[in-house]
């Protein structure tokens, strides 16, 4: 549901919630209906005012470079506004003066991002006519009190983004002056005459060197807004009461402490920013601030929710985020108008019941609290668009319900009013751990009981046999692949676990995240026996890593096997080593993560046109929003670690006493509310009724089941149809079945027998050629035996068959009627094969390279089907033994020089490059390609005519990250297409990580013109710059390895700003994103 929890706001002074307010005030500051000329270089052309585009700018040109002259076009008489913006100029041309002679209805002049040292002595020859100047984005170190003084008639003045010390005291002659802005600036003080602007209704003094709040501006009566943000003002003054007029008020981050009394006499008051203030309360008097309708109290020190707030009844947006809330208040229902609450981050623990009755609501956030209830008839907020709701301990509605979004939370509601409440005490436990490592031996001595498992154990030992917790051989029962097992586990309370024992070879590493979700127990099986400390990273870390990556705050129990085959002392050291270096390697993270945190802090702290000045820093070009949605993103990572519990639990099959230590271990784990609150998680009967029926027979021996045989379960549990999605969905999202609602092909099933659908997953990804063969020659028997062919395998039909299974281990490559064979005792009919292929594709496992267009000779579909984690070649090789010609066009790619420009985006991993990733990531781009070759590391392909190369690179070494690379390449004016080619590519890949919300890494652009010197490490811009727009009036970009080296603005920044930039998601309401 667009809308829903996506993740967290960043923090900071909330200047991105400054962009609805900027854009009404450059409304008013730019013009309205003048008509406006635009000159840029040689070129003139009349237009309606364009307004400023946001963005950065770059190192201005040197003189060598200087644009050429401006020249005005003829018939200029009615040109009301000049704007020669944008034109890197350090004064105003030779013979403008004469120019401006035929404009003699100019009443405004636009001179924003040039280079001028000072205000041009020109602009005195205008005198009286002006009445409208920007000079923001300059250079101004001063400005000329002579200048100020002749322009009388001035009403809007723009000093923005200079590096102003002070002002003269002639401002204070410009009466008729209503609109100034010197924001972000260095002014330490304000001079007197300022008091004198007697008009001024709009004043930004955002972002100076203020330390107090100026006395000056207490006697500007007319004043309606005023932002004095980003200052250390530490206090105001009693007397500010005596601006009556104030309508918009910005104090974020002026370090304030407390409000005085007299603050509440501000009784037009409509808008105000509060937030990062360290208040504690508010005055008692608030109230009387009626008129106010948005407030900003985000990121200071409340503890109680401020009473003041209850009675203002025109409040319709209402920030209270990132303070000590522990309780939200039933009046809070008074504040009828409220369209937007966030109280996301607090420690609230419940609402009131009363909040569903702000019906109005369109934005609540409420992530990062301690609810575990919702009130009822929650599902009344149907009007809430914004609804962020994770990292709270919901039980009422359950999680998986709450995250899919309010008529979710109403279905749910309705169906739990309609049946009695059923409480289910079940759990996902994981078993990980390398291969060998025991999992299968601990799943059967935990679920089978110890007594017989432990005598087992002691018989085979006896014998000179390996035990269950010794390494089994390829062909032993622990080789099956992933496996599903109920455990009872306490049967008096019907505790149950669902115990996923998941295999520890590497050739299953594309399914297994599917199996890591939260709310689930992983238990990490070390085998003690081999152990060593240089195997840490192989045995331990990097499951760790991945788990965390995955499942954020993931709760892990170590297990260490085979405890009988080590001695005390040796058993001791390795369970310590064992939680050494879990130690150092969090520490390690935290480091790495602390690092990158403080990057960010220091590109914040710098002025956003310095640090589009200087090529050299980290974050060039980027804006603030993004770079706090980069430090909120950061701070998450460190706050959401894996909870690793401790010690070691050290086991032997042998050793019935450690087996039931592990078990009460487990349980006291389980049962703890705090950790696994969704295991007290409440459901209405019908959909605990509706569940059970899926799983009894006969229906529980099918492989899937219809929309209406579920219908007709649903009916037997008590629902009605328009009342079944919403079970299903939640069945779905908790992992009990698989129902895709949002894809056409699959929508109409409900695939309800996992441990089946196991099966076939362990089908495809067990490496064995015998095995494989094996299966085909049964299937093949069995398919002939069913056609009244019976007898033995043919000789040429086996040879066939074996010539597909190295083609299929080799380069991923099954067509489709061999897969049935595979597939035979799964499936019967051939609906039920494209049925499972079209699940296959949904999961990302395999892709059809050629559609069939008819049936093959022997009744069978033509298609062949590409399985990408079964590439060997690292490189795209010919695939021309299918059809003759696949390879043509991808070996002239791979031999082309790129003597045209090269895009290319490249993804870092520093820890981890998620399991299976680059195969998922090859089947989500097929729809997007054509002509394409694949390798183990590397894609070919073209999208329409453009060709596109997909690249993964592991790290050399501990210290190097794993990359992606998305390239393509065209002419400099054709640069677009290759824009249009890589952007579907960027967006499927950035879906893919947001799979794993707390995995590290970094998007870079690398530059065109290292990449074509063939530099084995090119510059890499940062990749927040594709979520911007491109700056404005800015054409090239210096590239840092090479000052004199000049970067088309076209290679840095997308057409348009469509790529998800990382950290970032797709959300609404995203002018308050940041709050």
């Amino acid at each position: 549901m667009a809308g829903t929890d996506g993740g967290g706001g960043g923090g900071g002074d909330l200047k991105t919630a400054r962009l609805w307010r900027e854009a009404a005030l450059r409304a008013r500051k730019l013009r309205g209906n003048l008509r406006q000329l635009s000159l840029s270089g040689a070129a003139a052309a009349a237009s309606s005012d364009p307004g400023p585009g946001p963005g950065p700018g770059s190192p201005s040109p040197t003189s060598a470079q200087q644009p050429p002259p401006l020249v005005l076009p003829p018939d200029l008489a009615d040109v009301e506004v000049l704007n020669l913006g944008n034109n890197a100029l350090d004064e105003l041309p030779t013979g403008l003066a004469a120019a401006l002679g035929s404009l003699p209805l100019l009443r405004g002049l636009v001179l924003r991002r040039n280079r001028l040292p000072r205000l041009p002595p020109l602009l005195g020859q205008l005198g009286a006519r002006l009445t409208e100047l920007d000079v923001s984005h300059n250079r101004l170190g001063a400005v000329t009190a002579e200048v100020l003084s002749a322009l009388p008639q001035l009403r809007k003045l723009n000093l923005s983004h200079n590096q102003l010390v002070e002002l003269p005291a002639q401002l204070g002659t410009l009466g008729h002056l209503e609109e100034l802005d010197v924001s972000f600036n260095k002014l330490p003080q304000l001079p007197d005459a300022l008091g004198h602007l007697r008009a001024l209704r709009t004043l930004d003094l955002d972002h100076n060197q203020l330390t107090a709040f100026p006395p000056q501006l207490l006697q500007l009566a007319a004043l309606e807004e005023l932002d004095v943000s980003g200052n250390r003002l530490r206090g105001l003054p009693e007397e500010i009461g005596a601006l009556r007029a104030l309508k918009i008020l910005w104090l974020s981050g002026a370090e304030l402490g407390t409000l005085p009394p007299g603050f509440c006499q501000l009784a037009s008051l409509e808008s105000l920013m509060l937030d990062s203030n360290g208040l504690q309360a508010l005055p008692a008097q608030f109230s009387r601030l009626q008129q106010l309708r948005m407030l900003n109290l985000s990121s200071n020190l409340f503890e109680d929710f401020p009473g003041a707030l209850l009675p203002l009844a025109s409040l319709e947006e209402l920030y209270l985020s990132r303070n000590r809330l522990t309780a939200v208040p039933a009046l809070v229902s008074g504040l009828s108008k409220l369209l937007t609450l966030w109280l996301d981050n607090n420690r609230i623990r419940y609402l009131p019941d009363s909040i569903v009755e702000l019906t109005g609501l369109e934005e609540l956030v409420l992530q990062g609290n301690q609810i575990a209830v919702l009130p009822d008839n929650f599902g009344q907020l149907s009007r809430v668009g914004l609804w962020k709701v994770k990292d709270n301990p919901l039980i009422q509605p359950p999680y998986e319900v709450c995250m899919k979004g309010i008529p979710y939370i109403a279905a749910y509601q309705k169906e739990l009013a309609h049946s009695q409440p059923a409480v289910q005490p079940r759990l996902k436990l994981l078993l990980l751990g390398r291969k060998a490592a025991g999992k299968t031996s601990l799943r059967r001595c935990l679920t089978e009981g110890d007594r017989e498992e432990g005598a087992r154990a002691g018989r085979s030992r006896e014998k000179g046999h390996p035990g269950p917790d010794s390494v089994l051989g390829p062909t032993s029962s622990n080789s099956k692949g992933i496996e599903v097992t109920s455990w009872t586990a306490d049967a008096a309370r019907g505790l149950r676990f669902i115990v996923y024992d998941l295999a520890g070879d590497q050739s299953y590493e594309v399914i297994q995240p599917f199996f890591l979700s939260p709310g689930a127990l992983y238990v990490l099986v070390v085998n003690l026996a081999t152990y060593e400390p240089s195997s840490f990273p192989s045995a331990v870390g990097s499951f760790l890593h991945c788990v965390g990556a995955r499942v954020p705050h993931a709760v892990v129990c170590i297990v260490g096997t085979h405890a009988d085959l080590c001695g005390e002392r040796e058993l001791e050291e390795k369970c310590l080593d064992i939680h050494r270096q879990i130690a150092l390697q969090e520490k390690q993270d935290a480091a790495g993560l602390g690092r990158l945190a403080s990057a960010v802090d220091e590109a914040l702290a710098r002025d956003f046109e310095l640090r589009c000045a200087s090529p050299h820093a980290a974050y060039y070009g980027v804006s603030d929003k993004n770079l706090r949605r980069r430090k909120a993103h950061l701070q998450y990572l460190l706050k959401h670690r894996p909870q690793i519990l401790s010690p070691v639990l050290p086991v032997s099959c042998r050793a019935p006493a450690q087996l039931q230590r592990l078990r009460a271990k487990l349980l006291s784990v389980a049962e703890h509310r705090e950790i696994f609150p969704n295991l007290h998680r409440v459901l209405p009967r019908s959909w605990h009724v509706l569940e059970e029926l899926h799983f009894q027979r006969p229906q529980a021996e099918r492989l899937w089941l219809s929309w209406w045989d579920s219908a007709r379960l649903g009916l037997q549990a008590g629902l009605t149809e328009d009342r079944l999605q919403s079970a299903l969905s939640y069945l779905h999202e908790s992992g009990k079945l698989l129902y895709f609602e949002d894809s056409p092909a699959l929508k109409e099933h409900v695939f309800h027998n996992l441990p089946r659908l196991i099966d076939i997953l362990n089908v495809f990804f067990q490496r064995d050629s015998s095995l494989l063969l094996r299966k085909l020659l049964l299937g093949a028997q069995g398919e002939a035996g069913g056609q009244g062919n019976g007898g033995g395998a043919d000789p040429l039909r086996a040879a066939q068959l074996h010539h597909y299974v190295e083609g299929f281990l080799l380069h991923g490559l099954l067509p489709a009627h061999v897969i049935r064979l595979l597939l035979r005792p799964h499936v019967q009919a051939p609906q039920d094969l494209q049925l499972l292929l079209e699940l296959l594709e949904k999961m990302g496992l395999c892709y059809c390279l050629n559609k069939a267009k008819g049936k093959a000779l022997n009744g069978a579909s033509a298609a062949w089907y590409k399985f990408p984690c079964y590439v060997q070649n690292e490189v795209p090789p010919a695939e021309a033994w299918i059809d003759g010609s696949g390879g043509a066009a991808a070996a002239a790619l791979a031999g082309q020089s790129f003597v045209a420009e090269q895009l290319q985006i490249r993804y870092s991993f520093p820890v981890l490059f998620p399991p299976g990733l680059f195969a998922r990531y090859s089947v989500q781009i097929n729809r997007h390609v054509v002509q394409r070759s694949d390798g183990r590391f590397q894609i070919f392909a073209y999208r329409g005519k453009v060709p596109v190369v997909v690249s993964y690179r592991p790290g050399r070494s501990a210290r190097q990250p794993d990359t992606l690379s998305i390239a393509s390449h065209a002419s400099l004016p054709n640069i677009w297409t290759a824009w249009q080619a890589i952007t579907p590519l960027l967006e499927e890949l950035d879906a893919l990580l947001q799979e794993w919300p707390g995995l590290c890494y970094t998007v870079h652009i690398l530059c065109s013109k290292c990449l074509k010197r063939g530099s084995p490490n090119p510059h890499a811009f940062p990749g927040e710059l594709l979520s911007q727009p491109r700056p404005e009036g800015v054409a090239e970009i210096i590239c840092p390895k090479n000052g004199s080296e000049r970067v088309n603005v076209a290679l840095v920044y997308p057409p348009t700003p469509t790529v998800i930039s990382p950290c970032s998601k797709k959300n609404v309401g995203e002018k308050h994103r940041n709050q």
